[in-house]
């Protein structure tokens, strides 16, 4: 029992540092990537002993910079909301990854232990939901600031994802049809068959209208440009105007927590996860017969590098996007939810049950 709970405690920090060193990664990537889009060198005064490498410890000298920050509440604000509501942002964020697979099992110390937190039956609900209320976060956070700016953002932000949770739930019915299982491991594991033999049965190829409907529902779930309504910085509008110092960065960093949640969970569902096309247990087996064995280690090894690659590309695809759209107005943002991806993703469900009808 004592086992048990050590080994899921291990799984729960190994899981955290690996989600928050990457969010703060994230950040020098985005820096760096908008630099070499504009033509700019970037952000990369911090150095150690003169060594600036590519501005890589940028990141860190901003996270303690931000502890260090003078934190400013407002006299007219609700204190102790003004504090919850960068936390309950954070935790309702977070949580999410304790629910996703980066491995298959492995055997250590005579256990079997599954690269994953917990495997929750219903896992893709307890993600959908833990998004949901993220947005009591941005609601309190206007709310408790008692500014009209950040309430117009509030209720934008309210308004904005409760709209696109409705598609983002409609792109996943039809892959669940496909992937009978609300297991997130479950699923991963029947991505790993063939499709007419050579194909990898990923939910990319049974499913790309609800990839293209979960992606695009998920980017806006990320408040993120070109769907930054609840922000509008140009606007001088923003859930967090009345917010500064580390729980302005907490705000922040939930950001970029959305990023890789969205990333991890693209990856799970459409992308295999950890699979490895035509690898399997004992190595290679590609489909015009030749095999390459492999060790079980080599195996492990290069499944959790398939999840952090499937990961990366994903993050940087979004960060990509942030830097190269235009920001759309309020009303095109709700008509692309309401008007565009509910009826592609209800359309999605009606022709995946035909599909399996008529099989």
């Amino acid at each position: 029992m004592f086992g048990d709970v050590l080994i899921i405690l291990v799984k729960v920090v190994l899981t955290l540092m690996w989600t928050l060193l990457l969010a703060l990664f994230l950040t020098w990537v985005e820096r760096k990537e908008s630099a070499v889009m504009q033509d700019r060198i970037g952000a990369n005064r911090a150095s150690v002993f003169g060594l600036r490498i590519f501005g890589l410890f940028q990141p860190f000298a901003d996270a303690i910079k931000m502890l260090f920050k003078e934190d400013f509440c407002p006299t007219f604000a609700q204190r102790a909301l003004h504090w919850l509501a960068p936390t309950f942002s954070f935790f309702f964020v977070s949580v999410t990854m304790v629910a996703v697979p980066f491995g298959d099992t492995i055997s250590l110390f005579g256990r079997r232990i599954p690269l994953q937190v917990v495997d929750l039956n219903a896992a893709v609900l307890f993600v959908l939901a833990m998004l949901s209320l993220g947005i009591y976060g941005i609601l309190v956070g206007g709310w408790a600031s008692s500014n009209r700016f950040a309430l117009i953002g509030s209720l934008r932000g309210a308004a904005q994802l409760v709209s696109y949770e409705v598609a983002l739930g409609l792109s996943l019915v039809g892959l669940i049809m496909v992937f009978p299982s609300l297991s997130l491991a479950r699923i991963v594991e029947f991505q790993g068959g063939l499709l007419f033999g050579f194909l990898p049965k990923w939910g990319i190829f049974l499913q790309p209208l609800g990839f293209a409907v979960f992606f695009l529902a998920g980017m806006a779930e990320t408040k993120r440009v070109p769907f930054d309504m609840p922000e509008g910085e140009s606007e001088i509008i923003g859930f967090y105007t009345e917010y500064g110092g580390l729980k302005f960065g907490l705000f922040m960093f939930t950001d970029f927590l959305e990023v890789i949640v969205l990333a991890s969970m693209a990856t799970t569902l459409f992308f295999g996860g950890w699979q490895v096309p035509w690898l399997g247990d004992a190595g290679f087996a590609f489909p015009g017969g030749g095999r390459i064995g492999l060790p079980p280690w080599a195996v492990t090894v290069l499944r959790v590098l398939s999840f952090n690659l499937k990961v990366f590309f994903f993050c940087w695809l979004q960060i990509l996007t942030r830097w190269t759209y235009p920001r759309f107005r309020y009303d095109q943002v709700m008509d692309l939810g309401w008007k565009v991806l509910v009826p592609l993703g209800a359309a999605n469900i009606l022709a995946t049950g035909l599909i399996l009808a008529v099989r």
